[in-house]
């Protein structure tokens, strides 16, 4: 079974104040699962200007102990990778992002697009997508991904 999750907000704060805060979000005490993050590939395109990056956030498990039994899912750690693509001149944030950790095993994904309102310039849309698919836990597929499905 597929769980799937779609969020829409209005930030009434403007593009460049919304994508430094997403951008700059990680690490802090305010998230004490995200215990840091790594950007491991940023370049720019020299003429669409737009800016590439490749992060990798390690996460604490937050699995509770009764689904640690299923071998895979006994891990400290779990890494999700975000690639994000941004465009100042669109004013426009594109974000991919997945668990790594257990890629294996199910799929997990966001989409995420921030950009700048039409209805006010001075406003952030933000629209996100995200699925997971758990396939390597048995009769406790369905179990993970509702558990999983908290974390979006």
């Amino acid at each position: 079974m597929v769980i799937t999750v779609e969020i829409r907000k209005m930030y009434k704060y403007p593009f460049e104040l919304v994508v430094n805060i997403h951008l700059n979000k990680y690490p802090t005490p305010l998230e004490e699962h995200v215990t840091g993050i790594k950007t491991v590939e940023e370049k720019t395109d020299n003429i669409s200007g737009i800016i590439y990056r490749r992060k990798i956030a390690t996460c604490n498990n937050v699995i509770p102990k009764f689904l640690r039994k299923i071998n895979f899912l006994n891990v400290n750690d779990v890494h999700i990778e975000e690639e994000s693509w941004l465009d100042m001149k669109q004013r426009i944030l594109n974000i991919k992002s997945r668990c790594l950790t257990w890629a294996q095993y199910s799929t997990f994904h966001e989409v995420s697009v921030f950009k700048q309102s039409v209805e006010n310039p001075n406003w952030t849309e933000f629209h996100q997508k995200g699925s997971i698919v758990v396939t390597g836990a048995g009769k406790l597929n369905r179990l993970c991904e509702v558990f999983a499905q908290a974390f979006f």
